[in-house]
C-alpha cells in the first residue's frame, strides 16, 4: 500500500492511539474531559525537539513524549480531580488552551505560533500500525484487570466506590496519567507523520473531536472507539474535495448517530464473534416476528 491510502491508513492509527486514551478516561473512568488535545501537543513537541536538535532514535523520542504527557497528567490530575461532573471538563478545557498557549509563546523551544519544521518523517505506515496493535492490546489488559473494574466502579457510582473501600481519587489521576501516555504517544507519531507541527493543531477542537470519537462509538467500549475512528477520519478525509460542506457532514454523521443509536455505535458492546452471532440471532427474530404479525 503506496501513497494516500497509506496515509490514511496512518493517520487512522494514530488518531485511534489518542481516542483509546481518552477513551480509558472518558468512556471507562466516567470523567468527561475537553484538554486531552494539550497533551498530544506535549507529546508531538517533545518528540520533535529531541529528534531534531539532539538526534534521538525516534522510537525513543515518541515513547519519550508519552512519558512526560503522563507525567505532567499527573501532576494536573492531583488538584484538579478533586472536581467532578461539568467543574472538571472546564477545567480541563482551560488546562488544555494553557498548555497550548505555553507553547504557542515559548518562542526560544517550541519556535512560538510559527511552527517546528525539519521534523525526520520517521512515523511510516509499519511504524504508526506496530504502536496501535502494541497499545490496543495493553489498553485491553487495563481493562479487564483490577484496575479496569476500579475505573468502571469510580464510573458507575464513585460515592458507592469510596464506601466500598476505592480510593476513588488515586484511580482517577491513574487513568488520567494513562491516557495521557497514550495522547502523548500519538501526538509524536503525529509530528513524524507531518514532519511540521503548529500549537494549531491541538487546539480546542481537536479535543473535542477525540471526545466525539469516542461518544460515537460508544462510551465503554474499546472496539467502538476504534470503529467510530475509522468512520470519521474517513468521512473527514474522503470529503476534502468538497473541503466546503466537510464538516457539515461531519456534524450530521454526529447527530444521526445520536438520535438513531444514543448509546453510540457499540454501546458498552465489544466486537466478538459472540457478540456478532448473538446481533444476526435478534435480527432473524424481528424478521420472523415481523413476517408473523403480517
Amino acid at each position: 500500500m503506496e501513497g494516500y491510502a497509506a496515509g490514511i491508513v496512518t493517520l487512522l492509527a494514530i488518531n485511534c492511539i489518542a481516542a483509546l486514551g481518552v477513551s480509558l478516561f472518558t468512556g471507562f473512568t466516567g470523567v468527561f474531559t475537553l484538554g486531552h488535545a494539550g497533551y498530544m501537543a506535549i507529546g508531538a513537541y517533545t518528540a520533535a525537539i529531541l529528534t531534531v536538535e539532539y538526534e534521538v532514535n525516534f522510537i525513543i523520542a515518541i515513547i519519550a513524549g508519552g512519558v512526560l504527557a503522563m507525567f505532567i497528567a499527573y501532576l494536573i490530575g492531583i488538584p484538579t480531580l478533586k472536581l467532578v461532573g461539568d467543574y472538571y471538563a472546564i477545567a480541563s478545557l482551560g488546562l488544555g488552551e494553557a498548555i497550548r498557549l505555553i507553547i504557542e509563546n515559548w518562542n526560544s523551544v517550541t519556535r512560538g505560533a510559527r511552527g517546528y519544521p525539519g521534523i525526520e518523517d520517521y512515523t511510516s505506515m509499519p511504524v504508526a500500525l506496530a504502536f496501535l496493535l502494541i497499545m490496543t492490546i495493553a489498553m485491553f489488559f487495563i481493562v479487564y484487570s483490577s484496575y479496569g473494574r476500579a475505573f468502571k466502579a469510580c464510573r458507575d457510582d464513585h460515592v458507592a466506590a469510596s464506601l466500598l473501600g476505592f480510593n476513588t481519587a488515586h484511580y482517577r489521576v491513574l487513568s488520567l496519567a494513562i491516557s495521557g501516555f497514550y495522547c502523548g504517544v500519538s501526538g509524536a507519531l503525529l509530528a513524524g507523520f507531518m514532519s511540521f507541527i503548529q500549537p494549531v493543531m491541538f487546539d480546542m477542537v481537536k479535543s473535542t473531536e477525540l471526545v466525539s470519537i469516542v461518544v460515537f462509538g460508544g462510551l465503554g467500549s474499546m472496539s467502538g472507539c476504534m470503529i467510530g475512528t475509522m468512520i470519521l477520519t474517513l468521512v473527514t478525509e474522503l470529503f476534502r474535495p468538497i473541503s466546503q460542506y466537510r464538516m457539515l457532514i461531519y456534524g450530521l454523521v454526529l447527530v444521526l448517530i445520536m438520535v438513531l443509536r444514543p448509546e453510540g455505535i457499540m454501546g458498552t458492546n465489544e466486537l466478538s464473534i459472540s457478540y456478532i452471532k448473538k446481533l444476526f440471532s435478534r435480527n432473524k427474530k424481528s424478521a420472523s416476528a415481523g413476517e408473523e404479525a403480517v
